[in-house]
């Protein structure tokens, strides 16, 4: 696939070159509740969401806790129904597929995974074919991969690095190890979406940049659309193509790290004060927390 050099340094890849494909999301004044709409004491988790996933780019959605970002996750795997709104997948309606069929094109990392069975690596990621399986009227779901799932179980787990655990038991792992296994076993549906809510949360630093790494290689090298919700500000300005910055279940800002990512967007919407500056090597912004004799709130 070629690629063009972006604006301020960056490298435009798959996102680029599929502006005219349809739009791996298309978000349309998107609200969702938990509750009865017209209830009491209804809470809208999201109001009025209108945006866009283009194809092969890599999204990041930010914004303090409680500003909808797993919800907004949860809904574009099909795991929760909007009250209000329209979602469009690869101009499908979500509402018309059924939860097998979105998992054939979009997989779904959760922050936590309870793994209540003593599976191992191998079968744990291999679970990730299950969408893909070939029914037969005797097999009930049992005995269902063939070599190609094997195939593909088996490169997930070299992409994750984990291909030296497949023995192990997953709840004999370390919460970095289990973290790459259940990214493995998305990655094996091979998905043209992937959805990841906090994916170096439980994972040291060289993990956590091996992690961004392999993302933008499977965006570069298979089109793979990402869309990531993270805490860190700093890995989604310099890991991400766009980002969707979320307040109170609106989007706040929405655009590139440097149209993001500024003083003001992040006062506003976290309602501290940050130090922002352009990255060294990256050109992008860098975010940076006052010193002790800075005030932290505006």
């Amino acid at each position: 696939m070629s690629r063009r050099q972006g604006e301020g340094g960056r490298i435009d890849t798959a996102a680029g070159a599929c502006a005219d494909a349809a739009q791996a999301y298309d978000l349309s004044e998107l609200s969702f509740c938990y509750g009865r709409p017209g209830a009491q004491d209804v809470r809208w988790v999201l109001q009025d969401v209108t945006l866009q996933v283009k194809p092969g780019e890599i999204l990041g959605i930010v914004g303090p806790n409680g500003s909808g970002k797993t919800s907004l996750l949860k809904l574009l795997a099909k795991l929760a129904a909007p009250q209000m709104g329209d979602i469009a997948l690869f101009d499908r309606s979500l509402t018309g597929l059924s939860q097998e069929e979105t998992a054939q094109t979009v997989a779904f990392v959760p922050q936590e995974n309870a793994q209540l069975f003593p599976f191992t690596v191998a079968e744990t990621v291999l679970m990730g074919r299950f969408p893909h399986r070939q029914r037969s009227n005797w097999s009930l779901g049992f005995g269902w991969e063939n070599q190609d799932d094997c195939r593909a179980a088996a490169q997930a787990m070299e992409t994750m690095d984990i291909a030296h655990l497949a023995a192990r038991l997953v709840t004999d792992l370390s919460g970095g190890e289990r973290q790459r296994t259940m990214i493995a076993r998305a990655l094996a549906q091979m998905p043209r979406v992937l959805l990841l809510d906090e994916p170096t949360a439980f994972l040291d630093l060289q993990h956590q940049i091996g992690i961004c790494s392999v993302l933008r290689r499977l965006r570069d090298e298979r089109g793979l659309t990402v869309v990531i919700v993270s805490h860190d500000l700093n890995l989604a300005s310099q890991y991400c193509d766009r980002i969707a910055m979320l307040k109170d279940g609106r989007v706040a800002a929405m655009g590139t790290p440097s149209e993001v990512m500024s003083v003001e967007n992040v006062r506003e919407v976290y309602g501290c004060t940050v130090l922002i500056d352009a990255h060294p090597e990256s050109g992008l912004p860098r975010i940076t927390l006052p010193g002790p004799s800075l005030p932290v709130h505006p």
